[in-house]
C-alpha cells in the first residue's frame, strides 16, 4: 500500500505561561511511502518521529496537511478504519490472556461482513504466529515469556489482520543488544514475506540503517533528508545529519579553504574543486528516481542549471535505477571553479584515514583500539570538534601503529621521571629552549618560576617542530577525498566538492 503524506503539520499549544506559541512537532511533512517498502523514521529524541507515526495511524489529528493510503484519503478516518497494524514501545499485551488470545483480540471485534468464526481466529492466529516462529507457545502468557518473545507476540497480533500498513514504535528499545539485533532482523524477514509496507520509527541509527529500504531523518520537527541508507550516510545534506549517523561518529573539525586548498589548523590536507551543484542535484535526483517521480527528474532536466547538474556521479545514479540516459544530459560539467575562500566545517568519516608517514594531517597519539578486523586510532588534534579523533585503519598497519604507541609511552615515561627530578640544569633547558626532547625536564624548571613554556609543549603534546621525540609522538593521516564533506561555516549547509584525484598524497609542511 502507498502512503503519502502531504503537507503534514501538528501543532501542540504551549504549556508555558510565559510563552505561548505552539509547539509544531512535525513541519510541513511531505513524502511519498512507495508500496511494500520499509521506511525508517530517524531522528533524536522529540524530533517529531512518534507524532508522525501516530498521526499515519489516526492516533493523533493533524493540524494541516492529508494522509493517503493508496488513492483514499485516511485523514479523517478513526485508528480502527484505516486497516494499519500498530507495535508499540512497551508492547502493550494482555497479562492475563495466552499469546494466543492476545493474538486473535483484534479479530474478535470484527462486525459485519469481516466478522470471523472461531475456526477461522484460530486458523489466522496460527499462521501469524508461524511467521513469526513462536507457534509452540500459544498457551503461554506473557509473564512467563521473554521480552524477544513478547515482541513477536506484538507484532503477530498487529499482523493477523493482514493491516495495509504496518506501524512500529521503537520496538527494540526494551531489549537487549543480542536480542535487539536478532529482532531486527526478524521484523526485516516478515516484511519480506508479507510485503507490507512498513514504517519504523527508532533513535538508533544502525537500527535503521541496516533493515531499512530508505531513511527520513528528522529534527525538530523538519525532514532533513530522505534516503537509501548508504547514500544519505555517504552524502549528508548537512552537518546534523552528517554527525548524527555513523558509528563511531563522524570527526568535525574546523577549517578553511584557501585558493582552493583545504587547511585544517596549519595542515593542508585536500586539494578542493567546485562542480557547482552537480552533487546536491545528485542526491535530488537520486531520491526522485528512487521514489519514482519521474516527472521530478524531467522537470529538472529543464532547468538552466542543467548544465552544472549531471556530473559521473549522476551517470551511476541513472545506470542504478535502470533510466534510459539522454544523449549529452549525463555528461561531467566543464567548470573547474574553485571553491569561494572562507572558514568551513571539515568532517572526516572514521575510515576516511589513511596511515601514512608523509601524511598532510597531523594529530597527537592518544590510544590504539583493536576491534577485530580493524584499529581504532585514538587522537587529538586542536581544530577538532570531538573531544577525541577516530581513525579505522585495517591490521595491516598493526605493527606500524603499535611501534608508534610504545614509543609514545615510552616517552611519556621518561616524561615523568624528568619532571619529578627537577634538577636545576634540565629545569634550565626546558624553561629556557623549550625543547620538545627535553619538555618534561621543564616540569622541574617550576623551581625556577620559568618552567611554565616547558609544562604548555608537555600539555599540548609537545607541538613544537624540534626533537626527535615529538615526531614518535604525532601520527600522521592521508585522506581519502571521498570520505571528507565540507559544510558551511554559519549555515552549516553541505559543500560540494570535486574530490576524484585531488588527493594531495605527499604534502609536508614541516616547520
Amino acid at each position: 500500500m502507498e502512503v503519502i503524506l502531504q503537507n503534514l503539520t501538528k501543532k501542540f499549544p504551549s504549556r508555558d505561561r510565559k510563552n505561548r506559541r505552539d509547539v509544531i512537532a512535525v513541519n510541513d511533512f511531505t513524502f511519498q511511502i512507495p508500496d511494500g517498502r520499509l521506511i525508517g523514521l530517524l531522528g533524536p529524541s522529540g524530533c517529531g518521529k512518534s507524532t508522525t507515526l501516530n498521526l499515519i495511524s489516526g492516533l493523533v489529528r493533524p493540524t494541516s496537511g492529508r494522509i493517503f493510503f493508496g488513492k483514499d484519503d485516511v485523514t479523517d478516518l478513526p485508528p480502527e478504519h484505516r486497516g494499519i497494524g500498530l507495535v508499540f514501545q512497551n508492547y502493550a499485551l494482555y497479562p492475563h490472556l495466552t499469546v494466543r488470545q492476545n493474538i486473535t483480540f483484534p479479530l474478535e471485534n470484527l462486525k459485519g461482513k469481516d466478522r470471523l468464526s472461531k475456526a477461522e481466529m484460530l486458523e489466522k492466529a496460527f499462521e501469524a504466529a508461524k511467521l513469526v516462529q513462536i507457534e509452540e507457545l500459544m498457551d503461554r502468557k506473557p509473564g512467563e515469556l521473554s521480552g524477544g518473545q513478547q515482541q513477536r507476540v506484538a507484532i503477530a497480533r498487529a499482523l493477523v489482520k493482514r493491516p495495509r500498513v504496518l506501524l512500529l514504535d521503537e520496538p527494540l528499545s526494551n531489549l537487549d543488544a543480542r536480542l535487539r539485533l536478532q529482532t531486527r532482523e526478524e521484523i526485516k524477514r516478515i516484511q519480506r514475506e508479507t510485503g507490507i509496507t512498513t514504517i519504523f520509527v527508532t533513535h538508533d541509527q544502525e537500527e535503521a540503517m541496516s533493515i531499512s529500504d530508505m531513511i527520513v531523518v528528522m529534527k525538530d520537527g523538519i525532514v532533513q533528508q530522505i534516503g537509501k541508507p548508504q547514500e544519505v550516510y555517504d552524502n549528508p545534506v548537512n552537518l546534523f545529519v552528517a554527525r548524527f549517523l555513523g558509528t563511531p561518529p563522524v570527526n568535525v573539525f574546523e577549517g578553511s579553504i584557501k585558493d582552493g586548498r583545504l587547511y585544517i589548523g596549519q595542515d593542508e590536507v585536500l586539494e578542493v574543486l567546485e562542480p557547482s551543484e552537480t552533487g546536491r542535484v545528485a542526491d535530488e535526483v537520486s531520491t526522485a528516481l528512487e521514489m519514482g517521480r519521474a516527472a521530478e527528474v524531467s522537470a529538472a532536466l529543464e532547468t538552466d542549471r542543467a548544465a552544472d547538474k549531471f556530473s559521473a556521479d549522476l551517470n551511476s545514479v541513472g545506470s542504478s535505477s535502470g533510466q534510459a540516459q539522454e544523449s549529452g544530459k549525463w555528461q561531467t560539467p566543464g567548470s573547474s571553479g574553485k571553491i569561494a575562500d572562507g572558514k568551513v566545517y571539515a568532517a572526516i568519516r572514521p575510515e576516511g584515514f589513511l596511515l601514512q608517514e608523509d601524511g598532510p594531517l597531523r594529530c597527537e597519539l592518544d590510544g590504539v583500539e583493536v576491534m577485530g578486523r580493524d584499529i581504532s586510532v585514538v587522537s587529538k588534534n586542536k581544530a577538532s570538534l570531538n573531544p577525541t579523533v577516530r581513525s579505522i585503519i585495517g591490521t595491516e598497519n598493526m605493527d606500524r601503529i603499535f611501534s608508534l604507541e610504545r614509543s609514545n609511552a615510552e616517552k611519556a615515561g621518561n616524561a615523568e621521571k624528568g619532571g619529578g627530578a627537577g634538577k636545576a640544569g634540565n629545569a634550565g633547558k626546558g624553561g629556557g629552549t623549550g625543547k620538545a626532547g627535553n619538555a618534561g625536564k621543564g616540569i622541574g624548571a617550576e623551581n625556577r618560576g620559568d618552567g611554565g613554556t616547558g609544562m604548555e609543549k608537555r600539555a599540548s603534546g609537545q607541538s613544537g617542530r624540534n626533537g626527535e621525540n615529538e615526531e614518535r609522538s604525532v601520527v600522521r593521516f592521508g585522506l581519502i577525498p571521498r570520505k571528507v564533506l565540507l559544510f558551511d561555516r554559519e549555515s552549516e549547509k553541505r559543500i560540494y566538492f570535486r574530490n576524484g584525484r585531488n588527493f594531495l598524497k605527499n604534502v609536508n609542511r614541516g616547520d
